[in-house]
């Protein structure tokens, strides 16, 4: 990690560390990369205007959101099969957010129990992909609170299969198969093969689908099973309404670009929304999630919106929170980190963020992320952001 002076750097250096079918499955997008790549432009297209001799030495990073108040203005997204890249990455994530005082997110199509990974930090959130029929999501929101979460993300993007014809390039499947090509993978990245690969297999045994339902999934490593984690074209409001009337906690709904979903999930008593376009992963060409924000803004009343989808930077933070996110989640530098300096890489990339964060927010002449309005930005062509508060805006 000596070399990682930015989230950027975590990609190709992840690149060369990771085999490349399971690279391949964490950086890639669907279809055309088209969606991922927007993700990144809309933060080229917004300038930043900062105020000069203002006294920031008390600035501060801290910001409450959902009644609690974290340490930093960002948390950890919720990524499949981190403790395939890392080892025990989902352990590794949630012990080095519990340290740095932000949210984890912990997947459903997690390796570890979720009862583990709770003991270890208490205070992650769950992501729910939403399995086959009412009985089942109850069981499965019975097992979650019997855990002690008390915030549940309920993930909606992500019902149809999306056509992610670059795992199919690269060689990925889930389940994992057996295969020569993935012995190949593993002689020519021995690093990974012995360090993650083969200390979970010898420590822990074959690692499993662990927090996808109420009872434990299938192998990762398999020739016979067959699992669609994507396949939920059965959801809809009079679910995600009926799991509003049985989880007792808060409830976040993610996946929600649409303006009027915004809407929907503010009647239907949602506690807050994640605005994301899965990283990219799902629809080609879906709409950034910045680009989302003001018009999902106007729908959302008093309900905090935030944001996820192509965060690398604290100047990228700070934008979302110039146009009114109330807090951002960061994904795949996260995964990178775990895999490759384990607890004390995620240590190292939060501290990157927290570094940048108070650097940049001093510049701009702030003292805290509360301060950070439409004021300190423009657009290229020069217009305030002002213009943006308005939905047909996007």
């Amino acid at each position: 990690m000596r070399r990682i002076f930015a989230l950027e750097d975590l990609e190709p250096a992840a690149a060369k560390h990771l085999p490349l079918p399971i690279f391949g499955y964490v950086e890639g997008g669907a279809e055309t990369n088209a969606a991922r790549r927007d993700n990144r432009a809309v933060f080229d297209e917004i300038r930043l205007v900062p105020r000069a001799l203002n006294d920031v030495t008390g600035r501060d990073l801290s910001t409450d959101v959902l009644g609690r108040q974290w340490k930093m203005p960002f948390g950890i997204a919720p990524m499949g099969v981190c403790g395939l890249t890392g080892y025990r990455g989902d352990l590794a994530l949630a012990t080095a957010a519990k340290r740095a005082g932000i949210p984890m997110v912990v997947s459903a199509v997690s390796l570890i129990p979720l009862e583990e990974i709770v003991a270890a930090n208490p205070d992650v959130w769950y992501q729910a992909y939403m399995p086959h029929g009412l009985d089942e999501i109850f069981r499965l929101l019975d097992r979650v609170a019997r855990c002690g979460i008390h915030t549940l993300v309920v993930t909606v993007d992500a019902s149809v299969l999306p056509n992610r014809e670059n795992n199919l390039r690269t060689g990925y499947r889930t389940p994992l198969r057996p295969s020569l090509p993935l012995l190949w993978n593993g002689i020519t990245h021995p690093r990974w093969a012995v360090g993650t690969f083969l200390r979970t297999f010898v420590q822990h045994g074959p690692p499993h689908f662990e927090n996808s339902g109420a009872d434990r999934g299938p192998p990762l490593l398999s020739r016979k099973a067959e699992r669609d984690f994507s396949g939920r074209e059965f959801l809809n409001w009079d679910i995600i309404r009926a799991v509003r009337d049985k989880w007792q906690g808060q409830m976040i709904v993610k996946g929600l670009l649409h303006h009027q979903d915004v809407a929907l999930a503010r009647q239907l008593g949602a506690d807050s929304v994640i605005l994301s376009n899965h990283g990219g992963r799902q629809l080609d060409h879906a709409i950034s999630p910045m680009r989302a924000l003001p018009a999902a803004l106007a729908e959302a009343g008093d309900m905090p919106v935030m944001v996820d989808s192509g965060f690398r930077r604290g100047t990228d933070i700070l934008k979302a929170f110039g146009l009114g996110a109330k807090f951002v989640f960061i994904g795949r530098p996260m995964n990178y980190a775990s895999a490759l300096g384990g607890e004390a890489g995620v240590d190292h990339a939060i501290e990157l963020m927290r570094s940048q964060l108070r650097a940049d927010l001093g510049m701009l002449g702030l003292l805290s992320m509360a301060e950070m309005g439409p004021d300190r930005m423009m657009l290229d062509d020069f217009k305030p952001l002002r213009s943006l508060s308005q939905p047909d805006a996007i």
